[in-house]
């Protein structure tokens, strides 16, 4: 098993895909095991693979890791994704952190009654809360940190991706995050991750939502 990393997911985006994100320009193969069934979610649990009880699940290195920020910072410290010392790690897990609160809020659309408000709020959030920050930080530097590819870089072309898919035109206003992103859709293992037939989840349909819920037994909206 230390030879290999398996992923323990629903076949889809949610919290699992920025792992996948990270793998992928690490340039490391994975497999992945789909949830489709309640029955598969509980064998887990009674395996004692999931010490919280919940999802993403990643076999690496003869463990089994959950919680998605633990596992990308394994992910980065072993692939040299995390910088080169303390103070730069702090400055890649404040960029990171700051990424995922905003891609979480995506994430969970799919679950609205009404996500028309929400989208409202997550394109406010996104223009006066999250993207100046980036588009600071890149004048003049090629990465967010340390002048070296991390972890931030790759959650920050995933956002912004997630993003121009419900807000199109939402990097107009942000000159240097859209060169970031043109430069980075260009490294090789990026550049094949976006093409049809790569590991890359598509935008969550009705299947997925309705594989979560029933595979979580959820009977409501969150």
């Amino acid at each position: 098993m230390s030879g290999k990393v398996n992923l323990h997911y629903f076949n889809g985006r949610g919290k699992m895909e920025s792992i996948r994100w990270l793998l992928t320009v690490a340039e490391v193969e994975f497999d992945e095991y789909f949830l489709t069934t309640r029955e598969q979610y509980l064998k887990l649990l009674n395996d004692g693979s999931l010490l919280f009880q919940q999802v993403p699940l990643v076999e690496i290195d003869g463990m089994k890791l959950v919680q998605t920020k633990a596992i990308l910072h394994y992910i980065a410290e072993k692939y040299n994704f995390h910088g080169k010392d303390i103070k730069e790690r702090a400055m890649i897990n404040m960029y990171s952190e700051g990424l995922i609160d905003l891609m979480e809020m995506i994430m969970m659309l799919p679950f609205t009654a009404d996500p028309k408000p929400k989208l409202d709020n997550i394109q406010s959030k996104a223009k006066e809360r999250y993207l100046p920050v980036f588009e600071k930080a890149l004048t003049g530097p090629v990465y967010l940190v340390g002048g070296k590819l991390s972890l931030a870089d790759v959650l920050l072309v995933e956002c912004t991706l997630m993003l121009e898919e419900n807000f199109p035109a939402i990097l107009k206003d942000f000159p240097n995050l859209k060169s970031f992103q043109g430069r980075m859709i260009k490294i090789p293992a990026i550049s094949r991750f976006l093409q049809p037939g790569s590991k890359r989840k598509p935008q969550p349909d009705e299947t997925y939502t309705k594989t979560v819920m029933e595979v979580f037994n959820i009977t409501g909206p969150l």
